[in-house]
């Protein structure tokens, strides 16, 4: 068949049709297999050295588990008819005066592709490299989520698949050369409803134009999505990652990408996404982890005082005040000889080096520069030392014990014990007019610790600690950085995931409205500055796939209480008769009626009262979820409502809305995210009174 000739379907019988697809996705799944076996066939042996064979090995490890078949899941998802290459060309001369970094030299070399291409997770070729599935992310891919009637984009038609697990059972057609408007999908609407129990799953078929624009960013743009709850925020950052690794594979092998999020249950339920791209080396971590995880108990405004940005001068500060003034100079002996390098001259050197440099280079710097002088010294007695002679200087006992005096060697917990516990270092040192009184006396603790390596750190001080260690030595930068729920981040937390990708660029992700912690952002632009994404750019996502218009209109009663600036989100799904408030009824009730319908149950509860809710569900299968979780397969859940942000679930039953709110200071943003966790159906169990927006 010609390249450019459309794979005609075989009859107008529409079971023929489907029976031809299912044909090609039973070659396609063969054609795969293939692939996998060669890669599993293929030695480390010929790499040479040991190191060399260890590195191809594990690369070889990586591509076997990427082309690793899912049998649940579909391997191609759409198909595209192409028109012919006459037709195409004007367009492509059209694409080259605006290509961009991920299209340059992609874009256009598709004309030894078939007319007919089929979309899906990951490339497929048979043995005589024939392409039988082309990836969602390769250039040639992106008409099937931005092709319109408008905008056909060389697209003659579009054909959807529908699935059940992997099998292929429907098929959807959408005419895309004949102008008018397309109708809505059901294939389309029924995979974004289709119940689901476990981990979240990608959503790589139903990408929208919006969400597409985001996932195609350039690697170079740090783009920043305020994405109201449903809107697939959280999948769009991890889809973009898997596009960015797709299109900038050698470099991001390099620099590397990871993934941020609130807690470990947020990750395990998000873990299955990227290996079902195909992507399989990408770091998940929470901020805790990252920076360590402390939990010595601190009140909220303390640890508000020490997340807000105005810590960095202190800090600075109480770092570069551990270096003093030289009184004495240096005495180097050498044999009968003796070198001296005068006190004024250490302070020199001292003053020049200062603030010019990190603290760590800047000690080890100063032992170089005093070695340089003696050496200067020797040379003017007319000795010729060489560089081993000066790094010998400079390892020397007078050398180290002038450096020791001048510029100790400090630790992060060494600075921050002592701005702590020190009263007048904080006040007359350090703090200066960037803290207040009141706060200096709120940072200081009641009952110090006896020294800095009994001390306990609290989550607020992890990111102290972090911001001292990159002043002394320089943190290590990636090459992408996905941050979600980041409207819950300090100013200082961010300045530490800032400084991870202080090289390269992040997508940052979360709603304003959900900020639960006492520093909650009220501004993408702050968050952005502080991150050091300062050109980033902040868009919306307000159209909403999963949760339904009911649910989240009665949600959105409380956004004025909680994010008076937003617009409250809209939700392309009507599903009337998802939601139902119930006062007086009985949690095992209600869980038993909601066993009867299909889809995976999360019963979100105020964290005073898991035990209770549990006790209540004696006899009911179920589990309860913490934040170390890593296994949510199971269909029943119990979820602490400090767990519940970022998860989802068909049937959302929440216990006790008014002890939600009184448990924080931000308990209605709280309640808003609780109410906002539902897909299918949401219900209200309530004895105490609702706050008054949802009793309205």
């Amino acid at each position: 068949m010609p390249a450019h000739q459309l794979a005609p379907d075989i009859s107008d019988d529409p079971a023929d049709v489907l029976s031809a697809e299912q044909s090609h996705l039973a070659e396609s799944r063969k054609a795969l297999q293939a692939m996998r076996e060669h890669a599993q066939s293929l030695s480390a042996e010929a790499a040479g050295d040991w190191v060399s064979q260890q590195v191809l090995q594990s690369l070889l490890d990586q591509r076997v588990a990427a082309l690793a078949d899912h049998p649940d899941t579909p391997l191609f998802f759409g198909r595209l008819d192409r028109s012919a290459p006459e037709r195409r060309s004007s367009r492509r001369e059209s694409e080259r005066s605006d290509a961009n970094e991920e299209r340059s030299g992609r874009d256009h070399e598709h004309d030894d592709l078939p007319g007919t291409i089929y979309v899906g997770r990951r490339h497929v070729h048979d043995g005589a490299s024939r392409a039988l599935v082309i990836d969602w992310r390769a250039p040639v891919s992106r008409p099937f989520y931005q092709a319109s009637p408008t905008d056909p984009m060389d697209v003659v038609r579009r054909r959807r698949f529908g699935y059940h697990g992997g099998a292929l059972t429907a098929y959807e057609d959408e005419p895309l050369d004949q102008g008018g408007k397309l109708g809505p999908s059901k294939i389309l609407t029924d995979e974004i409803e289709r119940p689901r129990t476990g981990p979240m799953r990608d959503i790589v078929a139903t990408i929208q134009p919006d969400q597409d624009e985001i996932v195609r960013a350039a690697l170079t743009q740090t783009v920043c999505v305020q994405g109201a709850p449903g809107t697939g925020k959280t999948a769009v950052g991890l889809h973009r990652a898997a596009y960015l690794l797709f299109t900038h594979r050698e470099r991001l092998a390099r620099s590397g990408v990871m993934i941020v999020g609130p807690n470990r249950a947020f990750l395990s339920y998000i873990s299955s996404v990227l290996p079902a791209l195909g992507e399989v080396k990408v770091d998940q971590t929470t901020v805790a982890d990252l920076l360590g995880a402390y939990n010595a108990p601190e009140e909220p405004e303390v640890a508000a005082v020490k997340g807000d940005a105005r810590m960095a001068a202190v800090l600075e500060r109480a770092l570069w005040l551990h270096i003093s003034k030289p009184e004495e100079g240096l005495v180097y002996t050498a044999g009968v000889h003796r070198f001296r390098v005068a006190d004024y001259e250490v302070r020199e050197i001292v003053a020049s080096l200062r603030g010019t440099t990190r603290y760590g280079p800047g000690r080890a710097a100063l032992a170089q520069r005093l070695a340089h002088q003696v050496l200067v010294r020797m040379e003017q007695r007319g000795d010729s030392p060489d560089d081993r002679v000066q790094d010998s200087v400079a390892r020397s006992k007078p050398v180290k014990q002038l450096v020791d005096a001048v510029w100790p060697k400090v630790t992060p917990a060494q600075v921050l014990f002592r701005l702590l516990s020190d009263a007048e270092f904080l006040a007359k040192a350090c703090a200066k007019s960037d803290i207040s009184p009141g706060e200096q006396e709120m940072l200081l603790w009641r009952k110090p610790y006896r020294g800095w390596k009994s001390a306990k750190w609290s989550a607020a001080d992890a990111a102290l600690l972090d911001e001292l260690g990159d002043l002394i030595e320089r943190t290590s930068s990636i090459g992408h950085l996905v941050v979600d729920e980041a409207q819950d981040l300090s100013e200082m937390q961010l300045r530490a995931l800032g400084r991870r990708c202080r090289n390269g660029s992040a997508t940052v992700l979360g709603d304003l409205a959900q900020g639960t912690t006492p520093w909650s952002t009220t501004s993408w632009e702050a968050v952005l500055r502080h991150l050091g994404q300062d050109s980033g750019e902040v868009t919306e996502l307000t159209l909403g796939f999963r949760v339904p218009r009911e649910v989240l209109d009665y949600a959105a009663r409380l956004l004025p209480s909680v994010a008076p600036g937003l617009a409250p989100p809209q939700s392309l799904r009507p599903g009337l008769g998802s939601l139902s408030v119930q006062p007086g009824a009985a949690v095992a009730e209600a869980v038993r009626a909601t066993l009867s319908r299909e889809g995976s149950i999360g019963v979100i509860v105020p964290d005073a009262l898991v035990g209770q809710v549990s006790g209540a569900l004696e006899g009911i299968g179920h589990a309860v979820l913490d934040p170390d979780a890593a296994d949510q397969e199971h269909r029943l859940l119990v979820i602490p409502a400090t767990l519940a942000k970022g998860l989802e679930y068909d049937h959302v039953i929440v216990v006790e809305p008014a002890d939600i709110v009184a448990a924080e200071p931000r308990g209605l943003a709280r309640l808003y995210v609780v109410l906002t966790r539902a897909v299918t159906s949401l219900t209200v169990l309530h004895d105490k009174p609702l706050p008054a927006a949802l009793a309205m």
